[in-house]
């Protein structure tokens, strides 16, 4: 069982931090889902995010995925609170294609500074998913790190 969030504002403040990501911005992904102990990324697959067989990038996978796990871990943390990957494992499933990817982060178990965190990458097309990617992540809880920020 998760435990509830330390902050009751937590969606507001996740919201706000993930706003200024800058590299979430170059390419396109938006934050759709917030929630204690999970988040959802969604990355429109785009021309410019291709590799060169024409599937969205591995490191597009890998960054959206990264990124779900990290705020669904900081869903869960105080409200000065930053947080920054320890480690990332990631399995690549299938090739990336369709309209978009969707990464699905989620809290496995919170700890007082190590959070572990998953997250499942899937494509989609036509309305239909394929799982992409599985990423199993450890994140540190980075006191005052967020209240340091602009």
């Amino acid at each position: 069982m998760i435990r509830p969030p330390r902050d009751p504002d937590f969606a507001q403040r996740v919201r706000a931090t993930f706003a200024r990501q800058a590299f979430m911005r170059l390419i396109g992904a938006e934050l759709v889902t917030v929630a204690p102990g999970e988040v959802a990324i969604v990355l429109p697959i785009r021309a410019g995010l291709a590799q060169q067989h024409g599937y969205c990038h591995a490191g597009a996978t890998w960054a959206i995925a990264d990124t779900a796990s990290g705020f669904a871990a900081q869903t869960l943390m105080g409200p000065e609170d930053g947080v920054l990957t320890v480690e990332l494992k990631i399995n690549l499933l299938a090739p990336a294609r369709g309209e978009r990817l969707i990464a699905r982060g989620r809290v496995e178990r919170a700890g007082r500074s190590l959070t572990v965190c998953r997250s499942d990458v899937v494509a989609v097309a036509g309305g239909v998913e394929t799982p992409v990617a599985l990423a199993v992540g450890t994140f540190m809880t980075m006191p005052g790190l967020d209240a340091a920020q602009p």
